[in-house]
């Protein structure tokens, strides 16, 4: 629900412009320049960052992550992951979170969201598995990205275990 008004100045020439773009595509002004500024992929992003705050089992929503990160184009995952806010997870997952963003990011070839280079790593290791005897394959097979913030999974984004 929209509770708040901005306003902002433009020419003639590009509110015409704005109103002309907004008919062709079918929707008002205020949607049309709402969906350039903020897109869509954003707010898919959030709604799967909050399923992560309310989420019993991670993994669920965690595999989701994984899905959207793998899937968003690279000309559009900068957008897309720029203003996520991971405040309101445990230390854990924002880093998990930070990690797969950034492992994605590497993968497409852009730069990382500033937000995920301000999650402190995590002061001791965690590893996927209770199992002891997979540790050394899980330190091994780990992206860098979760190495670096002492995270150790057997697999990443776009991947299945």
């Amino acid at each position: 629900m929209k509770t708040e008004q901005l306003q902002i100045r433009v020419t003639r020439q590009q509110k015409a412009s704005l109103r002309r773009r907004a008919r062709a595509a079918g929707v008002d002004v205020s949607t049309f320049v709402l969906s350039r500024v903020l897109p869509p992929l954003a707010d898919r992003l959030a709604d799967i960052l909050t399923a992560l705050v309310a989420a019993n089992d991670h993994r669920y929503a965690l595999a989701e992550l994984s899905d959207f990160l793998h899937a968003t184009p690279p000309v559009q995952f900068r957008d897309a992951v720029a203003d996520a806010s991971v405040a309101r997870l445990s230390p854990m997952l924002q880093n998990h979170v930070a990690a797969m963003v950034e492992h994605a990011a590497n993968v497409k070839g852009v730069a990382p969201p500033a937000w995920a280079r301000d999650v402190p790593a995590l002061p001791a290791p965690h590893f996927a598995t209770s199992l002891r005897s997979l540790r050394i394959h899980l330190l091994l097979a780990s992206p860098v990205a979760f190495k670096r913030r002492n995270i150790f999974v057997d697999a990443s984004v776009g991947a299945r275990v």
